[in-house]
This record gives structure tokens, sequence and C-alpha cells, in this order.
């Protein structure tokens, strides 16, 4: 059914079809939206049966939802940004459990400085804490990748996180399909627990595990989770068949048959990036662009086979790690090891920054004329002026002040004082 939708509400309507049966939450912008249309829908008992449990916080939500899913409930929970941080030592037991719980992450900056916009700074941070990572292009991708996330989670019993980008996509008001529950319960079957905790066959789980066997236990988290990079597009091949659209897998070719110049990303951007790969088609520059919809476990071979024919890759990407530089793009490069692509990483969108046409197609640009210099990272739009200003003032006086406020002053929008 089509139908006129927030994708906040659309992605808790795609929830609602899975039949969860415990959904825990926690509210934190903008994640919000979500999971107040699930509480409204188990109130109502238009989702039923369902447990909603409104915790005290974001590391309670994901704590309920490990204890529900290990007595063999199909759990459910969403957050963003501080939120998920707040969970961190919960995302590793529920993964180190291997408990199937699915996560919508309303991707959302990390401060300080406060930032409630959308980047990747949140889901990037915890790529290593074991959860299968998904990111949504579109809210129709959101949906349908919710819809999937539920039977990749219980056929691997693994947590899945499907990323979709904060207020760009969820506050999105746009027409979208929505499967019918008849579609929905034929494609994904009712929950059968790989384990489960029962009063009348008592075990623990979470047990102490000494030296004699850490190891071997880490490495059957890693070889699950591999399993996932043939799981996935095999359940997207049968979404395809069920619903009549291709959705999901591990990545998505975008005009690359011949490509010199391959633009890599993640999430809502690709709708830009694709919209400038067609003008510079248009005009006879042979370029593509490929969307990486599972960043973990992180699809290797897969990204080798379509990246290394091309001349130069470009990664664009919404989140860096200080101190070392790009994220996707370390990822890329180890993919292309040994094969010729220049690689530039390009950070771009950060705490909300629009990432136009304009701006790529100067980047794009830059990249064809030689002007920019791979395997060094790049801040697309950055005001260097600014930088350069803050670091002599940081230079000049040790009480030089925080570089939020001293760079907020600079542009106005605070009011001034001396130092």
């Amino acid at each position: 059914m089509r139908d006129q939708l927030e994708g906040s509400l659309a992605v808790a309507k795609a929830v609602a079809l899975c039949r969860p049966e415990v959904i825990s939450a926690y509210p934190i912008s903008p994640q919000t939206h979500i999971v107040e249309a699930l509480s409204d829908m188990v109130r109502s008992g238009e989702l039923s049966p369902c447990e909603y449990l409104l915790v005290e916080s974001e590391f309670a939500a994901l704590s309920a939802a490990i204890g529900a899913s290990a007595t063999g409930a199909r759990a459910y929970t969403a957050t963003a940004s501080q939120g998920l941080l707040y969970m961190a030592e919960a995302l590793y037991n529920a993964s180190g459990l291997g408990l199937p719980i699915v996560m919508t992450l309303a991707n959302r900056a990390i401060g300080a400085p406060i930032n409630i916009w959308n980047d990747h700074s949140d889901s990037m941070s915890q790529r290593d804490s074991g959860w299968i990572q998904l990111y949504a292009e579109s809210n129709q991708a959101a949906i349908d990748l919710h819809v999937q996330s539920f039977k990749l989670a219980e056929e691997l019993s693994l947590p899945v996180m499907v990323c979709m980008d904060g207020f760009v996509l969820t506050h999105a008001v746009e027409p979208l399909e929505i499967p019918s529950q008849e579609q929905v319960d034929a494609f994904l079957p009712p929950y059968a627990p790989r384990q489960v905790l029962d009063p009348d066959e008592p075990v623990t789980i979470g047990a102490m595990v000494g030296p004699e066997a850490f190891t071997e236990v880490r490495y059957l988290a890693h070889a699950k989770q591999m399993q996932a990079l043939d799981l996935v597009p095999e359940i997207a091949s049968e979404f395809t068949q069920a619903f009549g659209r291709t959705s999901g897998g591990l990545l998505r070719r975008y005009r690359t048959e011949g490509a010199e110049t391959i633009v890599v990303a993640l999430g809502s951007m690709l709708g830009t990036i694709e919209d400038v790969v067609d003008e510079l088609r248009d005009q006879g520059v042979r370029i593509g662009a490929l969307g990486i919809t599972c960043f973990r476990p992180f699809p290797l071979e897969e990204l080798r086979d379509a990246l290394g024919d091309a001349t130069s890759v470009v990664v664009v990407e919404r989140a860096f790690a200080v101190g070392i530089g790009g994220i996707v793009g370390q990822n890329v490069r180890l993919a292309l090891a040994g094969l010729p692509p220049a690689v530039f990483d390009v950070v771009a969108g950060l705490g909300g920054r629009p990432v136009t046409r304009r701006s790529l197609l100067g980047l794009l640009d830059d990249v064809q004329a030689g002007r920019l210099e791979p395997n060094r990272l790049h801040f697309l739009d950055m005001d260097r002026q600014l930088v350069e200003r803050e670091l002599q003032r940081q230079q000049a006086t040790r009480r030089s002040g925080p570089h939020a406020e001293n760079i907020l002053r600079d542009l106005g929008l605070v009011a001034g004082g001396s130092h």
C-alpha cells in the first residue's frame, strides 16, 4: 500500500508488521517519533501481543531487550547519538550472547559540542561492537531493511543495527510503499530462537570464560558475523521476489559500468551523489557511484570486484576517526590493497552540514584535475580561515578558551568577549 508518511512513522509501521513481542524504549531526538508511534500502536491494541517498556535510560532500554530476547521474545529498540554511547556496554553483551535484537539507529552527531543534527559518528563509534550494521539510503530502504533485519538477526542469532540518517530521513514526509501484514508474515516466519533461557531446562549464558577458551569464543563471534556476507544478499533476493522491488544487499552499484571514477558513500547523501553522477555522465564523464548498505561485516571481496577497474575512488563519509582519518576510507583502501585505484578520503556533512551538488561537483572536478592528493584526509566545505585563526589563537595564549565558543564568536553567533 502506498501512503504519504514521515520516515519515522513508516519505520514504526514496518517494525510493527514484524510482530515484535517486547519493545523497550527511551526517547532521544531524532529517534523519538519511531518509539512514540510504536507506543501508540501497543496502547491501542493495533500491535498485539506486545509489551512496551518505557525505561529510565538507553542502557536500560537495551538491557531490557537483552533480557527479553534471552527468554525467547522477538525484541526491538531504537536510539541515537549519546544514547548509543550510553548503551555501549550492553551492545557488546547483546552481540557476545548472540541475541537477535533489531535496533533502529537514527544517526546523529556526538558531542561535545552539542549537536542534534545528522552525521555517522554514533554508529561508526560502535562499528566493532559485534552488531551487523546496515545503512539506509532512503526511507523506502529503511522500511525494507527492517523487515529483512528481523529475518537476518534470527537466522544468525546476532543483533542488527539499521542506521538511517536523523532528520534527513526520520523527519522527511514522502510517498512510501508499506507492505501488508500478509506479505510480512509470509516472508518473516514466527521467531524460533536458537537459544533460550527456560526454567525447565536451566543453562547459564554470559558465563565467565578464561584465557583457555576466550580466543575461540571471540573467533566464533567473528565467524558467525562473516556468515552474513552470504546471508544478506540471499535475504535481499528473497525480499525482491516476495515484494517486487530491489532492496538491501551488501552494495548498490549506480552507473559503475566503464566508470573511471567511482564515488563511495553510505546513507542518504547517495541520492545527491547519484544526481551529480547523472549530470556528469550527460557531459561524457565516466563516473559512477557505489552505495555500501552492509558496513559490518564489511564486504571486502565485493568492493574489490566493484572498484578494482576504476582509476579513482572517492570515499565521501559523514564521520572520521580523530587522530588517523577516514573510517570508511580505511576499509575501502584495505579492500583495494594491491590494486591500482587511487583512493581519496573526503569527510562531509558533519553535524548536519548540507552535502550539496555544487560542492560535490567541485570536489570531483578537483579529483579529475589532479588538484586533490590521494591517501590524505580532506574536509568538504571546511572554512580553513576559521580553523587557522583558532590555531593561531591557541598558540598565542595558553588560556585561549574552548574551540567551539571561539569559532561561534568569530562567526558572530554568540556574544563576544576578550580573553
